[in-house]
C-alpha cells in the first residue's frame, strides 16, 4: 500500500496530492462544495457524532479516542469505505482530509494508523 498523507481539507490541493478523500462525517464548515477538489468524500469511516463529541479534542483521551474508534471501524459500512480507501492507495498516492485543527490527534490520523497496521 502507498503512502498516505494527511492534511487539513482548508489548504489548497497539490497535484502529489493523488486521490483527495474526506473522512469527516460533517461537511467543514465555510468550505464550497465547488471548490472543495475532493476526490471522495468517505462519511462512513468517519467516528460517530457520538464518539467525536465525547473525544472533543481532548489529548488525554485520545487513546482511548484510537481504541472506541477501531471499534466503529469494524462496523460492515464503515469496511466498505476502509477497503474503497485501501484499493484507491494500491493504485495511486491518497491524501485523507479533515478539518480539524489539530494536526497530531484527529481521527485522519487515527485512520491512517488504522490502515498501516491492518493492510
Amino acid at each position: 500500500m502507498a503512502e498516505m498523507a494527511l492534511k487539513r481539507v482548508y489548504e489548497p490541493a497539490q497535484a502529489e496530492d493523488g486521490t483527495r478523500v474526506l473522512v469527516d462525517r460533517l461537511w467543514p464548515r465555510g468550505l464550497r462544495k465547488d471548490k472543495a477538489d475532493i476526490d471522495l468524500w468517505a462519511k462512513d469511516v468517519a467516528p460517530s457524532d457520538a464518539l467525536r463529541r465525547w473525544f472533543g479534542h481532548k489529548p488525554e483521551r485520545w487513546k482511548e479516542f484510537e481504541k472506541r474508534y477501531r471499534d466503529e471501524l469494524a462496523a460492515p459500512e464503515a469496511q466498505q469505505q476502509v477497503d474503497a480507501i485501501r484499493a484507491l492507495a494500491r493504485k495511486d498516492h491518497v491524501t485523507l482530509l479533515y478539518a480539524a485543527h489539530d494536526e497530531a490527534m484527529n481521527n485522519a490520523v487515527a485512520l491512517r494508523n488504522y490502515l498501516r497496521e491492518r493492510y
